[in-house]
C-alpha cells in the first residue's frame, strides 16, 4: 500500500500542477477562483465521503484553515513580490514538516530526507534562480508564511492518519468557497471560464484532495512534503506543451536535480519497506 500511497502522491503533484496554467487561462479574480474551485472541489470531496459521519474535530478545523490560509497568503505573496520568490519561498515547507513532525508526531527525519532536502532546494534555486529577487520584503514574508500553513496542512493531516483526513479538505473547501464568494458573484461566467473552473475543481483540487487523503495515512509528512515540490517543476510543463514556453537550460537542470531527489528518496523507501 505504500508504494501505492507514494503514486498518489506524485499525481497529486501533476494535478495540482496544472493550475498554474489554467489560472492564466482565466479571466477571473484569485478570489472567485479559489471560490468557484472550492465550490465544486468541495461536492467532489463531499460525494467521496458518503455514509461517513462528518464531525469536524478540532484538529481537520486546524487543518482547514491551515489549507486556506496558505492558498490566501500565496495569493496575496504574487501581488506584492516576483512569482519566483513566492513560489520559491513557499516552498520552504520542507523546513516546517521536519521541525513540525518530530515536534508533534514524533516523526524523525532520515539521513536520506537531509540529502534530498538539499538537493531539492538546489534544484529550486537553479529552477527560478534567473527570476529571484530580493525586492518585495512584505511578499516574501507573506509567502514565508503561505509555507509555513502548507507546512501545518501536511502535519494536521498526518494525524488524523487513522481517521479521515478528507474531511479536512472538506471543510478547507468549504470555508474558501464562502470566503471568495462576494467576488464570484461579480464575476462573468462564460462557457470558457466555466470550464476551467470546473476542471480546476474536479480533477485538480477536488481528485487531488482525494489522493492526497488516501497517501498521507501511509507516508510521513515530511517525504510527502518532498514529494510535493514537483509541483512548481511541473508547473512550466504545462505551460511549454501548451502555448510553447520553453524553459532555460539551468531551470531545466534545477528540474531535472529534483526530479532526482524525489525519485530517490522513494526508491530508498521502497527498498526499506522491504
Amino acid at each position: 500500500m505504500r508504494r501505492r500511497a507514494v503514486a498518489y502522491l506524485i499525481l497529486t503533484a501533476v494535478l495540482w500542477s496544472t493550475s498554474g496554467l489554467l489560472i492564466k487561462l482565466i479571466s477571473w479574480q484569485p478570489l472567485a477562483i479559489l471560490s468557484g474551485r472550492s465550490i465544486v472541489a468541495a461536492i467532489v470531496v463531499a460525494i467521496s465521503l458518503r455514509g461517513i459521519v462528518f464531525r469536524p474535530t478540532r484538529l481537520q478545523v486546524a487543518g482547514a484553515l491551515s489549507f486556506v490560509a496558505a492558498q490566501l497568503l500565496y495569493i496575496a505573496a504574487i501581488k506584492l513580490t516576483t512569482a519566483a520568490n513566492a513560489i520559491f519561498l513557499q516552498y520552504t515547507a520542507p523546513v516546517w514538516v521536519l521541525l513540525f513532525g518530530y515536534w508533534f508526531l514524533g516523526e524523525r527525519p532520515q539521513r536520506v530526507d537531509w540529502f534530498a532536502m538539499l538537493a531539492i532546494f538546489a534544484g529550486l534555486f537553479l529552477f527560478f534562480g534567473d527570476d529571484l529577487s530580493a525586492g518585495g520584503l512584505v511578499g516574501n514574508v507573506l509567502a514565508i508564511a503561505s509555507g509555513i500553513a502548507l507546512a501545518a496542512l501536511m502535519v494536521f493531516m498526518r494525524t488524523q492518519r487513522e481517521g479521515s483526513p478528507a474531511q479536512t479538505f472538506l471543510l478547507g473547501h468549504l470555508i474558501g468557497a464562502v470566503v471568495g464568494l462576494p467576488w464570484l458573484l461579480r464575476e462573468t461566467f462564460s462557457p470558457s471560464n466555466l470550464a476551467i473552473v470546473l476542471f480546476l475543481g474536479i480533477i485538480q483540487m477536488g481528485l487531488a484532495s482525494i489522493l492526497y487523503s488516501i497517501g498521507i495515512k501511509y507516508v510521513p509528512a515530511l517525504e510527502a512534503t518532498l514529494i510535493l515540490t514537483l509541483e512548481p517543476i511541473l508547473n512550466p510543463v504545462w505551460v511549454f506543451l501548451a502555448i510553447g514556453e520553453t524553459p532555460g537550460p539551468l531551470a531545466l537542470a534545477g528540474a531535472a536535480l529534483v526530479l532526482g531527489a524525489v525519485v530517490a528518496r522513494a526508491i530508498v523507501s521502497a527498498r526499506a519497506q522491504t
